[in-house]
């Protein structure tokens, strides 16, 4: 039985990458959990492989979980399409959507194929990993390498009731060497409390004078 290895990598991220290694009977729903074994996602989301060219243009398309118009329309379903009937070219690639409720893309490329299985292996199975795949978040998708780093910088922010568009005016008071810390807060409030304690016992201070002053 061949055996094809897929190259799978991210769209957006081109240092994360999988080789797959799987017969050439078993189906695009075999290829498309075993993509996610690696990856860590989870399995069962609506998601769909297309037969691509060399420029990645989406063609004939394979599905899992496919919506109902689909259905209507006759989409090829991955559980029941065989790898081996959709490979035209010794290096046939496939574009890949993951998860149609928040879409990630993906490139997948036949770059070998080995005439026979090997005794006593498992296939599908990871032949190769390169990378740590992404997190995926409620907002969306985060680089691992980055998710620690952004976890910490959101907690502290969050202590200071910190909301996402102040973000520019903080940057440039702090280009601009302006305190934005606490302290200077609690500072600026002491300054005020001390100014209106000098002038409460004076009888013939006037409020309208403050406001003058003021100005």
């Amino acid at each position: 039985m061949a055996i094809y290895r897929f190259r799978v990598s991210f769209e957006d991220y081109d240092d994360i990458e999988r080789d797959i290694d799987i017969k050439s009977n078993q189906t695009f729903e075999d290829l498309h959990r075993a993509i996610h074994q690696s990856t860590g996602y989870q399995v069962e989301a609506s998601s769909s492989f297309y037969v691509s060219n060399d420029q990645w243009i989406k063609n004939e398309e394979i599905a899992f979980l496919p919506n109902q118009r689909k259905v209507n329309n006759g989409v090829a379903l991955m559980g029941n399409s065989k790898l081996s009937s959709f490979i035209d070219d010794p290096h046939q690639k496939f574009y890949y959507t993951y998860n149609f409720d928040r879409p990630f893309d993906f490139h997948v490329e036949l770059v070998k194929i080995i005439l026979s299985d090997e005794p006593g292996k498992t296939y599908p199975c990871v032949a190769r990993s390169l990378g740590e795949a992404p997190k995926i978040t409620g907002s969306g998708i985060i680089p691992t390498a980055a998710a620690t780093e952004v976890s910490e910088e959101f907690d502290f922010l969050n202590e200071l009731d910190f909301q996402p568009e102040d973000t520019e005016d903080l940057e440039q008071m702090s280009d601009m060497g302006i305190n934005t810390s606490e302290e200077a807060v609690e500072e600026e409030e002491e300054e005020k409390d001390e100014f209106m304690d000098e002038f409460s016992d004076n009888e013939g201070y006037d409020a309208d004078d403050l406001q003058k002053d003021e100005y």
